[in-house]
């Protein structure tokens, strides 16, 4: 099992990820193409935030299931509790200290067909 130190920008928000990744992904959902962050799976217990964690501010929509973590001063996303397996994470890879995501191969995830809550209905 490989360990990574990761970080936001600024170096507020600081996590080890333990992991044994095989790829990278990106997802085409509406807030991932928005983000443009490259993902690797890690399992819950392979995530543990090290300082900052009153610093991360988290993003929920749809179903609520997804929750996105991102440093309240630089605004970088950092990680988040995926919807589709919710037991565990996927990690910015560009906030890994010494990781290289060109090792890994790459696969585009598609979420723009994942279900959205409530669709067809007007707001309000």
């Amino acid at each position: 099992m490989a360990d990574y130190q990761g970080a936001c920008h600024c170096g507020t928000v600081r996590f080890v990820v333990s992991a044994e990744p095989d790829e990278t992904t990106s997802c085409d959902c509406s807030l991932c193409v928005k983000k443009n962050a490259r993902m690797i799976r890690v399992p819950e217990a392979g995530l543990t935030i090290t300082a900052g964690r009153d610093a991360l501010a988290t993003y929920e929509w749809n179903t609520h299931i997804a929750r996105h973590h991102f440093c309240t001063r630089c605004g970088i996303y950092t990680f988040h509790r995926k919807r589709s397996d919710p037991g565990s994470f996927g990690v910015n890879v560009f906030c890994l200290e010494g990781f290289d995501p060109e090792s890994l191969p790459h696969r585009r995830a598609e979420g723009r067909s994942m279900s959205v809550a409530g669709a067809g209905k007007l707001p309000g």
